[in-house]
């Protein structure tokens, strides 16, 4: 059984909260059928207000960074649904485990971040020092990089990035994107200024194309976000395309989410 269908069809059954997390996250089984997955399910009525998003918005943001994710051919963002659950409507994702992988992040000493890794900014270490904050230069995370500076990810933190089994690498808590306004937030700057690969390019015209107003993605899209929302989406598309070049911090906004993981 395909893992959206079973999140969308399957009994919901919570197990545990996720204590960590800033809005209620409940961590749950979901059965149907015979197969059975493990969840986070995200209650619409357990999100805290935001001052610069819509109330109650943040479970439909989540689904749509995953039908955006889906729509690449990356599968960058675990199986997302919309649902009805034991507190009332809210996100379901798929639970990604964890496997031991290369790092993804990392402090160094000097101002050079070496072969194979992207220079984030510099931090403070627990001694006062300063060190390098890097990133691994990994097609996955450069492909993540693109991903959110369509879907205007304003939280991509060290934290939010899960390596899985097989290589895969996934990107969770999407709850504060595609905002009308300039919100990216993120370590992943280590390719800002640079061309983008000709496989994001591809990608990318796919994605215009599937954002015309007539396209199965912006028709599901439009359930979940505001229109101002899903035009501002289409305008990041069609920027990306015409500079052909990874953003850059825009300076009028903290580049880098707090804290970063």
């Amino acid at each position: 059984m395909p893992p959206a269908a079973l999140l969308a069809e399957g009994e919901l059954t919570v197990r545990g909260r996720i204590r960590e997390a800033s809005n209620a996250a409940l961590y749950c089984t979901v059965s149907h059928d015979g197969h059975e997955a493990a969840c986070i399910y995200k209650p619409v009525a357990g999100e805290r207000p935001l001052w610069d998003f819509p109330d109650g918005t943040l479970a439909q943001r989540e689904v749509a960074a995953y039908e955006v994710s889906e729509a690449t051919g990356w599968g960058l963002v675990p199986p997302t649904v919309l649902r009805e659950g034991p507190y009332g409507e809210g996100m379901c994702q798929l639970w990604i485990e964890v496997t031991p992988a290369d790092e993804l992040l990392a402090l160094v000493d000097g101002e050079e971040p070496g072969p194979g890794w992207k220079a984030i900014g510099f931090a403070e270490v627990g001694d006062g020092r300063p060190a390098l904050l890097v990133h691994a230069d990994d097609v996955r995370l450069r492909r993540l990089a693109v991903l959110d500076a369509v879907i205007n990810n304003a939280d991509r933190k060290g934290g939010h990035l899960l390596p899985a089994a097989g290589g895969r690498l996934y990107g969770i808590d999407h709850g504060v994107t595609f905002n009308a306004e300039d919100k990216l937030r993120t370590l992943l700057w280590g390719w800002a200024g640079e061309p983008l690969t000709g496989e994001a390019v591809e990608v990318l015209e796919g994605l215009a194309e599937a954002l015309h107003p007539a396209g199965a993605l912006a028709r599901r899209l439009a359930g979940l976000i505001t229109g101002a929302e899903l035009d501002a989406t289409r305008a990041r598309v069609a920027a990306l395309l015409d500079s052909g070049k990874h953003p850059e911090p825009s300076g009028e906004w903290p580049a880098i989410p707090w804290p970063p993981v």
